[in-house]
């Protein structure tokens, strides 16, 4: 508000206005008021209340009833949502557009500024902001088995999928951190760390939709039912 209008809305509610003058900083105006009441309006919007009867000069001002919306607004879990993939592109469109339906923004790895990074410290700078929870897509993109076990081969996902796991989960913590592992049946999970939130996922998205839908909603990021 500009201080022509904050005076206007004081002189409404009965404040007397006893001296307009600007502040000995000339960043501002000084208004005294005849009870006294004092409020500076700053040029770049901002205004400070003192003097006496602070709680109700904030209160016509309508300061209180604004600070409690934007401390909420700051404790809203964040919507970004972290995607690390292997080398299924098909699995990952379903997520990216599944997450996007669901009014999320999904963080896909290769869509990001790379600015001369390499791929790890691409994922180190990302997750370091405003990201509320991460999707680890394990696809059966190799095979494996111990030394002279050739019979006991199994498929795996990719090493860097693994190595980003960690990542994110040392960043995010186990519960903002779900795999969805496809053809889950035939694969060697990529950790045995307990309390991994391990969920299937196939071409059919649809079994997954409800299962990710909480774990997200258990860390306030909510998802209206009209979209899944």
């Amino acid at each position: 508000m500009s201080v022509d209008e904050v005076l206007k809305k004081l002189e409404a509610h009965g404040l007397i206005l006893k001296e307009k003058k600007r502040n000995g900083n000339d960043t501002g105006f000084q208004l005294r008021f005849k009870k006294g009441e004092i409020v500076n309006v700053f040029d770049n919007g901002t205004i400070d209340v003192q003097g006496k009867y602070r709680g109700p000069t904030r209160e016509v001002l309508g300061l209180d009833s604004a600070r409690p919306t934007q401390e909420a607004e700051m404790r809203k879990p964040s919507r970004r949502v972290f995607v690390v993939y292997g080398h299924d592109d098909v699995a990952k469109t379903q997520l990216e557009a599944m997450l996007r339906r669901w009014d999320l923004e999904p963080l896909i790895l290769d869509q990001l500024p790379s600015e001369g990074q390499t791929v790890i410290e691409k994922l180190e700078k990302y997750t370091q902001g405003d990201v509320g929870f991460a999707v680890v897509l394990a696809t059966p993109d190799d095979e494996g088995n111990i030394v002279g076990k050739q019979d006991e081969r199994k498929l795996r996902a990719r090493q860097n999928v693994v190595l980003e796991l960690g990542l994110l989960l040392s960043k995010l913590g186990r519960p903002k951190v779900a795999i969805l592992l496809k053809n889950q049946e035939k694969m060697e999970r990529p950790s045995d760390i307990q309390g991994l939130i391990y969920l299937p996922f196939s071409d059919d998205v649809a079994e997954t939709k409800v299962q990710l839908a909480k774990e997200m909603s258990k860390q306030g990021i909510e998802i209206a039912m009209s979209r899944l």
